[in-house]
């Protein structure tokens, strides 16, 4: 009796033809598990780059909360120090701590009127180039715009770009006190330069100072108002920014931002001669720093200097909303989110809503069947898109790397 005749669409038939399987991306780099069309999928932003595979390093990790993109992440970088890759961290909700304790490092708790400070406009010794002064001039503006909730006006910047400037001239470290100080009294050459008085160049920055001085005098001090505190060891495979004690405040992506300017200069320290490195470093809620307008067009040039210091940058988020919910459609701020998910060309999207997944479709250029099948994808399942190519990824735990990623401890017990 033969075998009775099988019925099929092509769709589902071209699932049984030999040799179809995505042959991957090769075997360098971290193994992240099963590529359900194929075999073993590893990935490597440093390599993957060199061979021109891809533009940039950095990553975006899209997932609902329990879908396993948390899981990734601190696997991810678990495995890269078998490279010898570091990872730099800023963890707004307190969730790397059993990764830490893996590693034997202790996270940098931050907090206010706590006991460690980091100084996030040392740039480190020997730079006080024209660079630096740049840098530390819009990162005072991304967070002095971000705490009035407004564009600075062009006497309150070069107030701020004054004061910078003398801060820096008086002391070996400029802080954030030094720069309120020059802000409020100002001195009669940084006037002069501007064609004023003292007194009209306080009156130009005095709004500024009084938002920055949150930072130094007021409810925020002590995590970002002077030198970095003695001790906090940066040789280490991971240093993890735990923010977890104003997780809840309005004032957050302020301070993810400090944080965040911290470890890039951290970065340039510790890479004598502008030497690059090899590091990763994950801004975890990336949402709260693209809240504000100065700050998000910030992190986009951040961004920007991956490839220059050799940083494959994470942002990790719960939708890809997060990004247009930013501001009002067509508004510069949501294009500068977008731009963020353009200077990412590595984009891993576990299950989203299927609310989600027109627009989703339309960012990330999903096919029709790629956007239908996201939405149904299992637990640790992520649709892979590096450059132009596509893979769906099981993303596999060992026994020891469990413990290191539960989130769900108060929850009980999960399959």
């Amino acid at each position: 009796m033969g075998v009775p005749a099988h019925h099929a669409t092509t769709r589902n038939l071209g699932a049984l033809y030999p040799f179809a399987a995505e042959p991957g991306l090769g075997a360098d780099g971290v193994l992240i598990g099963r590529d359900l069309l194929g075999s073993a999928f590893s990935y490597d932003p440093f390599s993957l780059y060199r061979a021109g595979i891809l533009t940039d390093p950095n990553m975006v990790v899209v997932g609902q909360i329990g879908r396993g993109k948390s899981a990734f992440v601190k696997t991810y970088l678990w495995r890269q120090s078998v490279f010898g890759r570091r990872a730099w961290v800023v963890d707004p909700k307190g969730e790397y701590g059993a990764l830490a304790a893996a590693w034997e490092a202790v996270p940098v708790a931050l907090r206010p009127g706590g006991a460690v400070r980091l100084n996030p406009l040392d740039g480190g010794p020997g730079r006080a180039d024209d660079d630096e002064q740049r840098r530390r001039a819009e990162l005072l503006a991304s967070l002095a715009a971000a705490s009035l909730g407004r564009a600075l006006l062009p006497t309150e910047r070069s107030a701020l770009e004054l004061a910078a400037a003398e801060a820096a001239a008086c002391a070996p470290e400029p802080t954030l006190p030094g720069v309120v100080d020059a802000l409020l009294r100002p001195t009669a050459a940084s006037a002069r330069a501007v064609g004023t008085d003292v007194a009209g160049l306080a009156a130009d920055g005095r709004h500024v100072a009084l938002e920055l001085r949150r930072l130094v005098a007021g409810d925020l001090r002590g995590m970002f108002d002077g030198p970095t505190s003695a001790g906090i060891d940066l040789d280490g495979p991971l240093v993890v920014l735990d923010l977890s004690a104003v997780y809840h405040s309005a004032a957050l992506g302020v301070l993810m931002t400090c944080a965040t300017a911290w470890l890039q200069g951290a970065i340039r320290r510790d890479r004598p001669g502008g030497a690059p490195g090899e590091v990763v470093v994950v801004v975890d809620e990336a949402w709260a720093i693209l809240g504000d307008l100065a700050v998000a067009r910030w992190l986009q040039s951040s961004w920007k200097l991956a490839r220059a210091w050799g940083v494959s940058n994470v942002a990790v988020l719960h939708r890809l909303s997060d990004l247009e919910a930013t501001g009002t459609a067509g508004s510069e701020q949501v294009g500068l989110a977008m731009g963020l998910l353009s200077d990412s060309e590595t984009r891993v999207l576990y299950a989203q809503p299927p609310g989600e997944m027109g627009r989703s479709a339309a960012l990330l250029g999903l096919s029709s069947t790629e956007a239908e099948i996201v939405p149904h994808l299992r637990r640790g399942v992520a649709l892979w898109k590096v450059g132009g190519r596509s893979f769906l990824v099981e993303h596999r735990l060992s026994a020891a790397e469990r413990r290191l990623v539960d989130t769900d401890a108060r929850m009980g017990r999960r399959a």
